[in-house]
């Protein structure tokens, strides 16, 4: 199954972009007839016929709305400092959206080495590996925030924080319950500072452990989104 992503679908018949439209006929090879599927990016799976197999405006009549598409019964929160090498905070937004997970915070902390991130073309990447996955939810994706702008909030969710400093921490796995909604932190190549620790601490995130490897940002945070998931399996 191929995955067309537009986030606007109101109508019995969806015409495409200009972009879509050659993708769809010139690259796909898609004819009249052919079925065609639609995700919005809020859940809904849509089943297409293509009617009208033009490559610069294709155009295709909805046959059927599918809602809440492969749906879970948990959310998944990542929390997680930018890192230095961008290419390595694209990876790990590609590979938590196959996993699944409903929205990303990046988080400018004391040792975050990259302040700045482009949310045009990480959103680009998140329909990308969204439409690649065959999910119909488009994680959201917020603005970076500072952690004394984070810390100041008010969660109603099991939240976490990973850390390789010292103190007691438990492995995720065991703190992790079916079906509940779960925030969890991944600080930067230099971990989180430990007032930053103190802080998270003193506002209801519990540290855990991700295994005895010292992981990369990136691969703490896929390692942990993965662990969530399996509860969950």
């Amino acid at each position: 199954m191929q995955l067309f992503y537009t986030p606007n679908i109101s109508e019995k018949t969806h015409t495409f972009s200009k972009d879509e439209s050659r993708h769809c006929i010139k690259v796909l090879r898609k004819k009249v007839g052919d079925d065609i599927y639609l995700v919005d990016g809020k859940g809904n799976l849509y089943h297409t016929t293509l009617i009208d197999d033009n490559p610069k405006s294709c155009t295709v009549e909805i046959k059927q709305k599918e809602l809440d598409f492969n749906k879970r019964n948990y959310k998944i929160h990542m929390v997680v400092s930018p890192t230095k090498n961008n290419d390595r905070f694209e990876w790990f937004l590609e590979k938590v959206t196959e996993i699944g997970v409903d929205e990303i915070t990046p988080i400018i902390c004391q040792n975050s080495e990259r302040k700045v991130i482009k949310i045009d073309r990480l959103n680009k990447i998140l329909v990308a590996a969204m439409k690649q996955s065959l999910k119909a939810h488009l994680p959201k994706l917020n603005k970076a925030v500072s952690w004394k702008e984070f810390i100041k909030q008010k969660f109603n969710t099991d939240r976490f924080i990973a850390h390789c400093g010292q103190g007691r921490k438990t492995p995720l796995k065991q703190w992790l319950k079916p079906q509940q909604d779960v925030m969890i932190l991944i600080g930067p190549e230099g971990d989180f500072s430990d007032t930053e620790v103190r802080e998270a601490m003193g506002s209801g995130f519990v540290p855990v452990s991700l295994g005895k490897s010292r992981l990369r940002t990136e691969t703490a945070a896929v390692a942990a989104c993965h662990t969530i998931s399996l509860t969950n399996e």
